[in-house]
């Protein structure tokens, strides 16, 4: 009976005091029940068995006895087999969701997660022990964006590695993002124009202090008469829509867009494998079309107050805003040089002052090229190169 005791369940060993005492009489079975929390009819089949079997028929009769919600081995071993060959290196969790999605094999992340430690499969990743005092999210969508850059071998060696750049949302943590061959202003100045165009203007952004936001320069002389600080084409720009740039200190105080990058490495890069997509056009309109509504759903999550914080971009020229802008000195013959390229400025277009007047030169992110006098744009047409002069014909002696 000693052994039998060592196989008890807590709950088990209760119950054979309570029913030792009824047994002996030092308790009714009205007050049996009530300890068991039982009906007194559980507590007389129960005492029967007791009389029975002694401990033994205590002890749980499926004790040791296969589940009846077991999985089949062969089950176990073509959802393995699965894993093996297209799902090695995902998590339990991932992996689950692709093998209901496209094989129509469903496992819960739990049992695959125990099938595939046992299978050498899954190793979990060891916990970092680290202490930070916690920042509360904002309270409404769009109130502030976390922006960043992720430089990773997205498509696995099958093609040059992008960047994705991306904006995670502080109050719901919902992503929008682009690939783009390098992080420079004009790959984040194009993801702007696309969230805005998508949802409006955030109020703030929260960035870390890479030179695409900060300069370490003197304001020149226009920027010293507009009454700004020197600035890059990315702050300018933010300065211009209104949306007010956050410098981080850590990458820790990007907590939100950081922790994404790492999960989107994991997701994203297995997902453009299954689709085979090795180029940046065909990875952006997956981003857009199937693999962010679908992240979004899953791990966005409401904001703590339902008001939208994004703001109209009606009246503001988007395309003009995100544009890299040079100022240049207007020539006695009415032209400016910008990029190598000399640029005749039309005759409709002279007005008085505008000879040694500066204007602004803007290059979209279309490639085209504007140049506008304060707010009022000029017709210009790009000069042919001048042509190298032919050499002297020798003269016969």
């Amino acid at each position: 009976m000693g052994g039998m005791e060592l196989t008890m369940s807590l709950k088990e060993r209760d119950r054979l005091v309570t029913l030792r005492a009824l047994d002996a009489g030092r308790l009714t079975q009205r007050q049996a029940a009530e300890q068991l929390g039982i009906t007194e009819r559980q507590v007389r089949r129960s005492l029967q068995r007791f009389r029975a079997q002694g401990d033994a028929g205590l002890v749980h009769r499926s004790r040791g006895q296969p589940s009846n919600r077991r999985l089949p081995p062969e089950f176990r071993e073509q959802v393995l087999a699965i894993v093996r060959e297209r799902y090695h290196d995902f998590g339990p969790t991932f992996a689950a969701e692709k093998l209901a999605e496209g094989h129509s094999l469903r496992v819960s992340s739990e049992t695959l997660r125990k099938w595939m430690s046992e299978d050498g499969l899954w190793r979990p990743k060891p916990r970092k022990m680290t202490h930070r005092a916690r920042r509360e999210r904002k309270d409404c969508f769009g109130e502030m964006g976390q922006l960043d850059g992720s430089h990773h071998d997205w498509f696995e060696g099958r093609a040059p590695a992008p960047v994705l750049i991306s904006t995670v949302d502080d109050a719901t943590s919902r992503i929008f993002a682009r690939f783009a061959p390098a992080e420079t202003s004009e790959a984040v100045m194009a993801l702007l124009r696309d969230y805005i165009a998508s949802f409006g203007r955030p109020l703030s952004l929260y960035a870390d202090r890479h030179s695409i936001y900060q300069v370490n320069r003197p304001a020149t002389i226009e920027e010293q008469l507009q009454g700004v600080q020197a600035e890059t084409q990315v702050r300018r720009a933010l300065r211009e829509l209104g949306i007010e740039y956050i410098p981080a200190y850590s990458p820790q105080a990007k907590g939100r867009v950081e922790r994404s990058f790492g999960t989107l490495q994991d997701r994203l890069v297995k997902e453009l494998r299954l689709q085979g997509i090795s180029d940046i056009d065909s990875a952006n309109r997956f981003l857009e079309e199937r693999f962010l509504p679908a992240y979004n759903h899953d791990f966005a999550r409401p904001p703590a107050r339902t008001h939208d914080a994004h703001r109209s971009p009606d009246g503001l020229d988007l395309d003009a805003i995100l544009s890299h802008q040079e100022t240049r000195t207007v020539t006695n013959d009415y032209t400016i040089s910008y990029d190598s390229t000399h640029y005749q400025i039309a005759r409709d277009s002279v007005v008085a002052g505008l000879r040694g007047g500066k204007v602004i030169v803007e290059r979209r992110l279309d490639g085209s090229v504007h140049v506008r006098l304060r707010d009022r744009y000029l017709t210009v047409t790009a000069l042919p190169p001048p042509q190298p002069q032919a050499a002297a014909e020798p003269i016969d002696a």
